[in-house]
């Protein structure tokens, strides 16, 4: 055994190489057999269900004489979409949510960073007892967790309000100027675990050489954090930017169940919470499939733009 490898050569008297797959239409036809369910999935409950709500949204149930006659689906172009976008209702919700989304996605974002980097510091102790209970309320349910914070919004059972009302402090969680910000509150509470890992993953990516160097120029802890770990945890930070603000634009659970409690959320409020109504309250779906795709429409292009915005000039997060 002389311990040295020879790469195989083609041979010279075949023209055949070795080192290469000697059929390799064989092997793309088994990685065709392989990936093929996963298209078929895919397209059975991802395109298929898109396409049929896009396909509904052109069409309209059309009521003759006196209503006593079934009525008759026509087709109806982009009236329904017309019909969507010149109603102040739907358009003032979706006016709510992009308001929203510039509340919730820079929490959201300084939120997760926070807990991230606290508990990457050299001075972090019981890491993994603090890390599980950040992550914790991911693991409730949006409905439970919007009961939850219900009952801590409603002043017959919130203890939380007659303390603030006992330091003289504002405490109308779901009047009409405060209820956005206590929908922000219940998404916070309960996503900036989740995206506080996506970014733990990418600070113990970072080399720990580059904090030694660091701490030998004589940098401090916040200096390091600053200036090394942030900058190279730029596409964790893209990537739960995009979430938090697709996320945002599909806001639902929250406004429903909150909506018994208040009247300040109506059936209108969101988006979402609008095509839900036309298609189980008012039972028009065919409206309800165009309000569909035009969120889907919006939160495409806002999503999109977003990272082209911040891949301009070949400065690349993602």
């Amino acid at each position: 055994m002389t311990g040295v490898l020879h790469k195989e050569k083609p041979d010279v008297r075949t023209g055949a190489d070795h080192g290469r797959p000697r059929h390799p239409r064989r092997s793309r036809s088994h990685v065709a057999v392989f990936v093929a369910p996963f298209f078929a999935v895919f397209a059975l409950f991802f395109l298929a269900p898109i396409g049929y709500a896009v396909y509904q949204s052109f069409f309209k149930l059309t009521s003759s004489g006196l209503g006593l006659t079934e009525p008759t689906l026509d087709f109806a172009g982009l009236d329904n979409y017309v019909t969507a976008l010149t109603s102040p209702a739907f358009v003032g919700s979706v006016g709510r949510v992009l308001l929203f989304s510039l509340i919730e996605v820079p929490i959201m974002v300084v939120c997760a960073l926070a807990l991230a980097l606290l508990l990457d510091s050299a001075q972090a102790r019981f890491r993994a007892f603090f890390r599980v209970s950040f992550f914790l309320p991911y693991g409730v349910p949006g409905v439970i967790a919007s009961l939850l914070w219900g009952f801590l919004y409603v002043p017959q059972t919130s203890p939380l309000i007659d303390m603030l009302a006992a330091a003289g402090l504002p405490h109308d969680f779901l009047g009409p100027d405060t209820v956005l910000l206590a929908i922000a509150n219940i998404s916070t509470w309960q996503f900036a675990g989740y995206n506080m890992l996506v970014l733990i993953a990418g600070l113990q990516a970072i080399p720990q050489e580059l904090y030694e160097a660091a701490r030998v120029d004589g940098a401090t802890e916040l200096r390091i954090a600053w200036h090394v770990k942030v900058p190279l945890v730029r596409a964790p930070l893209v990537l739960i930017t995009v979430f938090t603000l697709i996320g945002t634009l599909q806001l639902f659970v929250e406004p429903l169940v909150l909506k018994p409690l208040t009247t300040a959320i109506n059936s209108d409020y969101t988006p979402n919470l609008a095509a839900y109504n036309q298609a189980f309250a008012q039972s028009n779906i065919h409206l309800a499939s165009a309000e569909a795709t035009l969120i889907a429409i919006m939160s495409f292009v806002i999503s999109f733009g977003f990272l082209r915005l911040v891949n301009r000039k070949g400065n690349r997060a993602w």
